[in-house]
């Protein structure tokens, strides 16, 4: 089972610094916009990088609408990850609710 986290817990979270973002959408999506200090692993490498997801700490996954994430947030608790979350309805919900985003510099 994937648990998931809504825009407004996220945010009250990332303010606190309890959890890691991970962006997993494309390099082209996420020079469009990104949810700020989210670090960035395209979804079809986690499977070769998924040592570098800390397994001791929170980490919350979003993509565009939350699909895809919530795949990736799946492949993860097979892989043993239990404290991975799905960002509910991604960056569009995050962008709905006002929250910051930012044109990462290229």
């Amino acid at each position: 089972m994937v648990n998931e986290i809504d825009s407004e817990s996220l945010r009250q979270r990332l303010q606190h610094g309890e959890v890691l973002l991970l962006d997993i959408r494309t390099p082209g999506e996420i020079a469009e916009a990104a949810i700020p200090n989210a670090l960035s692993m395209p979804m079809h490498l986690i499977p070769l990088r998924s040592g570098e997801i800390p397994k001791d700490r929170d980490v919350v996954l979003y993509c565009r609408s939350g699909a895809r994430s919530y795949q990736a947030c799946a492949y993860l608790v097979q892989q043993g990850y239990d404290r991975v979350l799905n960002l509910r309805g991604g960056i569009i919900a995050w962008a709905r609710h006002g929250f910051p985003i930012e044109r990462p510099a290229t």
